[in-house]
């Protein structure tokens, strides 16, 4: 695991820096003013400069969040179980090229003034890249920018893939009283742009760690591609939007994969639980491949109610009214047709008749 030092950069501009460009105290109004506007002016430069970083999401420390005063770092081990069956999420549901599956984990632990992706804000070009190809290298160069540059990132974790819609992944990440924070994303697999994660959950409690945090986790677009289905081909927003979360009903559109309007909530499509753990000096070392023994939860879960979200039955508009068949002085029949978009699963509606005739006046009769 990458870490950076637990050294903290400050710049402060106080008295005594004033000072220092003012040394006798008989010095002038007019020099007095100037200095506190060049203060002022340093001040702003010294803030701008550590905030224009590209790819880093840079932002003012909340005062409203408390500040963690654990003195002892802590380590937890991080399960990321998927819950994407064909029973809760049947609309387009990927079984070849490829199959639902889940892309590597890749996460970090920070401070409170970074972000490694935000809803409702724009995605990085790391997070695009991550979300739309799975490619995690531009996204570690961002974090690692942000941990040299404002000391704001302590590590990095990644967990291996999941070649299922319902395999587990498991990884083990520290955190410290300055870096108590742990983002991640999973790249949901196919799909346009649309993974899952969690954006700076906090792990500390005052002076205390918390001993387990579980998470239910939806879908979100990063906002980069306009992909509507699983298996759209690429297709780039432009201009580019922002991180949204994907609802049954957003984005509103018949053709999404995740568009159910029977349901008020899509069911989560994974889960997150953080445990902690004893710590020990063992470094870990994480594969960095799928394998075989991540394909299926391990048994020690506890078994939960099986999800079966309905499927309506969708069926395209009606053709034209066919030619109006019958005999000279006799009612014709003339018929039109429709076709199956999609069929029904788990007690959804069913199928209207795809067929109907109606009497006419043959227009050349026979």
């Amino acid at each position: 695991m990458w870490r950076k030092s637990k050294g903290e950069v400050e710049f402060k501009l106080t008295k005594s820096v004033f000072l220092a460009f003012h040394p006798d105290p008989a010095a002038t109004m007019e020099t007095t003013v100037t200095a506190l506007f060049f203060s002022e002016a340093l001040y702003h430069l010294l803030v701008l400069m550590l905030s224009l970083s590209r790819g880093v999401h840079s932002v003012p420390v909340p005062t409203d969040l408390p500040l963690c005063t654990a003195s002892e770092p802590a380590q937890y081990s991080l399960s990321f179980s998927g819950k994407w069956t064909r029973a809760a999420f049947p609309k387009q549901y990927p079984v070849y090229r490829p199959p639902a599956q889940w892309s590597n984990l890749i996460g970090v632990t920070h401070s409170l003034d970074y972000h490694m992706w935000q809803r409702n804000e724009f995605a990085s070009n790391g997070v695009r890249e991550f979300a739309e190809k799975s490619e995690a290298w531009t996204l570690v160069k961002e974090v690692e920018t942000a941990g040299e540059r404002i000391q704001s990132v302590y590590g990095l974790l990644s967990a291996p893939a999941v070649v299922g819609g319902t395999g587990q992944m498991d990884t083990e990440f520290e955190v410290f009283a300055r870096h108590s924070l742990m983002s991640f994303m999973v790249r949901i697999v196919p799909s346009p742009d649309w993974f899952v994660g969690v954006d700076s959950i906090n792990l500390c409690d005052g002076d205390k760690w918390k001993e387990s945090v579980t998470l239910e986790l939806f879908p979100y677009d990063a906002g980069t591609d306009s992909g509507f289905t699983f298996s759209s081909p690429n297709f780039e927003t432009i201009p580019q939007d922002r991180i949204t979360q994907i609802t049954s009903s957003y984005p509103s559109h018949p053709a999404n994969s995740f568009f159910y309007p029977r349901l008020k909530h899509l069911p989560p499509i994974a889960k997150v639980k953080l445990t902690k753990i004893k710590k020990t000096n063992q470094i870990i070392s994480l594969p960095v491949e799928p394998t075989q023994s991540n394909l299926l939860p391990t048994g020690n879960e506890i078994e939960e109610k099986i999800i079966n979200t309905p499927l309506d039955c969708e069926v395209s508009v009606w053709s034209p009214w066919g030619l109006c068949k019958g005999k000279c002085g006799d009612s014709g029949v003339q018929h039109r047709t429709r076709y199956v978009i999609m069929h029904p699963a788990n007690n959804g509606a069913a199928c209207p008749l795809l067929e109907e005739e109606r009497k006419c006046t043959p227009d050349n009769c026979l």
